[in-house]
């Protein structure tokens, strides 16, 4: 059996150095893990991946054969990924890792928000499989990116109806003062409705107090894990986030 995470995020919100030292920590603890890169456009990669979508699919394959430019040659290739589901298949198959960690394209809309993307995650394993949603710490700092995000976060749920944890990345940019601020948005309602009552204003403030009604109202958490993949903070608690929802908090042994 193999779980499989996938790291899902806006763009340039660290999914591929999580990916990195989120695999280095858990291979430091003697795990079975494995890389799947998504992303047939990326160029350099902080790690080296175990199975590669671009040995089938890239950007730059797909310009030169049907006349695109990039952004129209970035969509095509995300859409193209789902030809080859059975390659993949094989390659989880081959290499049987306990744990696979699929770090998904910078353009999160490529993968969340196209046909191919939840028919993917669907189609590459029947085992169970979750979401790590990434929080970008800088741009969240402020009640109105926070809600947007976690509108974002919110939306990706509903696409994909997977079990879904929040981290909020590069968190060794941001005193730790602003950390526990954010953290605080993350479980209490209260303490973001007052956040934004205090520092937005007209149609910004009453579409952040709606948003953020709507989301209390679907049922819809987002504890934050803040991480740092330069540091390894928050790490840990990640890896064993993940346990629980795989193994209901067994350790999962390799």
């Amino acid at each position: 059996m193999t779980f499989i995470a996938f790291i899902i995020g806006t763009a340039g919100s660290g999914k591929s150095f999580l990916t990195s030292a989120l695999v280095n920590k858990m291979r430091q603890e003697r795990q079975k893990v494995a890389i799947l890169n998504l992303d047939p456009g990326v160029v350099n990669l902080p790690y080296t991946p175990d199975i590669d979508i671009r040995d089938y699919v890239t950007v730059d394959e797909v310009m030169e054969k049907y006349g695109l430019g990039p952004n129209g040659a970035l969509i095509m290739a995300a859409d193209l990924i789902v030809n080859e589901i059975e390659h993949l298949r094989e390659e989880v198959e081959d290499l049987n890792p306990d744990i696979l960690i699929a770090d998904t394209p910078g353009q999160m809309e490529l993968f969340a928000f196209r046909a191919s993307g939840p028919f993917l995650v669907r189609a590459l394993s029947d085992d169970p499989e979750a979401i790590i949603y990434l929080f970008d710490s800088i741009f969240s700092y402020n009640p109105l990116n926070y809600v947007s995000n976690m509108f974002l976060s919110a939306a990706v749920h509903i696409r994909f109806l997977l079990p879904q944890v929040h981290v909020l990345s590069k968190c060794d940019l941001l005193p730790r003062r602003d950390l526990d601020t954010l953290i605080e948005w993350s479980e209490s309602p209260e303490a973001l409705e007052l956040a934004i009552d205090e520092r937005l204003k007209g149609t910004s403030r009453l579409l952040s107090q709606n948003i953020s009604q709507a989301i209390q109202l679907l049922d819809l958490n987002f504890p934050l894990i803040p991480v740092s993949s330069k540091t390894n903070e928050g790490l840990t608690e990640l890896n064993a986030m993940l346990e629980r929802i795989f193994k209901g908090g067994e350790k999962i042994t390799y």
